[in-house]
């Protein structure tokens, strides 16, 4: 129990750090600025102006990054440690091999097809390879100073009575919101381990609040040229991504999941505290921006991980991208299985309703192909499914495997059919609002 004269009598905090590099933080990620002509984030700007400055000597940069990527499994001997750690080192393997390629010009034709590997590469692979180690060393002023914590407390009454998880599982969403969602999992598998969550809530949890950070809805906003909408489309996605978790949580496969423990532990209960909420958030966040680390010290360690991530998504995207991009160009299996979502869409004055149902079939593949496929669509369309393809949440290049290595125990069966059923909520929710709204 964390008494109200407990709360009150702390004194000293560096309580400054919480305003000033919180604030920051959110100037960098959501303050529209307009320069050159062009209206969006100070983080998108920065990207742009590293651009321009090194010209066409980026892509050997992010070819560096996918090299280091594929390297470090076979240094760290962790490319044999289970199944899946082989198939995405061979994939990463791939990844190499295609960016070789595309940035020296050799190999097939269909991998440097302009719409194959060059449009991977150069529209996506280059601006992921910039945007995580940007956006996660920025990600640690709203991450590290006390905001995430003051809002994960203020969240706390809202859980069990929307999402049927505990208070404490916010703190699991904005960990995926501002970082990504493997550092939610972590947050979720080792709370799950501790008997702070049971398998059903695990399950919720793994697939609802696990969403893609910021910065990757950046790039997404980026490749779909919503910038310009980015305060709206940030809105649109938590409100869908967030309210379809709600839903899913009274759906099967969740609603049957079992209520158990991890090793039949007994479930422990939440920190009690007296006082309002707002007091004790305020209490939590003077805590955490008293206890962080200097700010130099936390750019520097909030960067590297974001560089090792950055390694380890950029190869992967290559490959399993241009597995997807070849198997909607080459064969039909993405067209019949997309004319399920038909029902739903021709409910709708949609102009492309083929293209839309084809884009988000192919977002369990990998949640970034959407994006490159309705890129050059009208907005509504671009909207949809780029909201659409993070709401779903689940894809198999990324998500699947990161749940797979933790101690839920899920099946793989029951995460696609979570997704099918993200992805069919989303579209009824997220489609009115664009037509309203465009």
């Amino acid at each position: 129990m964390v008494s109200r004269n407990e709360m009150r009598r702390e004194k000293g905090f560096k309580i400054w750090r919480f305003f000033v590099f919180s604030a920051l933080g959110l100037f960098l990620f959501f303050v529209p600025v307009t320069m050159s002509g062009t209206r969006s984030i100070m983080l998108d700007h920065i990207v742009t102006v590293i651009h321009s400055i090194f010209g066409e000597n980026i892509q050997y940069y992010t070819l560096a990054v996918v090299f280091a990527g594929t390297l470090i499994p076979f240094l760290t001997k962790t490319w044999k440690k289970s199944a899946f750690n082989i198939l995405f080192t061979i994939f990463k393997v791939l990844g190499l091999v295609i960016g070789v390629m595309v940035v020296f010009n050799i190999g097939p034709a269909f991998v440097l097809d302009g719409n194959m590997g060059p449009f991977l590469y150069y529209s996506l692979a280059i601006n992921l390879s910039l945007l995580i180690p940007l956006g996660g060393a920025a990600l640690g002023l709203i991450l590290g100073y006390g905001f995430l914590v003051f809002v994960g407390v203020l969240l706390e009454p809202v859980m069990r009575k929307l999402f049927k998880t505990p208070g404490r599982s916010a703190m699991d969403a904005m960990a995926s919101l501002v970082g990504s969602y493997s550092v939610g999992l972590l947050i979720t598998n080792r709370t799950y381990e501790e008997g702070l969550y049971n398998k059903k809530e695990g399950l919720i949890i793994a697939t609802g609040f696990s969403t893609v950070s910021v910065t990757i809805m950046v790039v997404v906003a980026r490749t779909l040229d919503l910038m310009d909408h980015w305060v709206l489309f940030f809105i649109i996605v938590m409100l869908v991504t967030f309210l379809v978790t709600a839903l899913t949580a009274y759906l099967p496969p969740i609603r049957n999941e079992k209520e158990i423990y991890f090793n039949d532990k007994n479930s422990i209960t939440e920190e009690d505290y007296e006082g309002n909420i707002l007091e004790y958030a305020w209490y939590k966040a003077k805590q955490q921006s008293h206890n962080a680390r200097p700010l130099r010290e936390d750019i520097w360690t909030n960067f590297l991980e974001a560089m090792k991530m950055t390694a380890s998504v950029v190869p992967s995207v290559l490959s399993i991208g241009l597995l997807g991009l070849i198997i909607a160009e080459y064969t039909d299996v993405i067209t019949w299985i997309s004319y399920v979502y038909y029902p739903i869409l021709y409910m709708f004055p949609l102009e492309n309703v083929p293209l839309i149902a084809e884009a988000v079939t192919i977002s369990i593949v990998e949640m970034f192909l959407p994006s490159l496929l309705a890129a050059e669509a009208d907005i509504v369309t671009r909207f949809i499914v780029g909201v659409t393809s993070i709401s779903a949440v689940v894809f198999l290049s990324g998500l699947v495997p990161a749940v797979l290595s933790t101690s839920l125990n899920l099946q793989v069966w029951k995460l696609i059919a979570v997704w099918f059923i993200r992805t069919v909520l989303s579209l009824l929710i997220v489609i009115p609002i664009a037509l309203l709204i465009f």
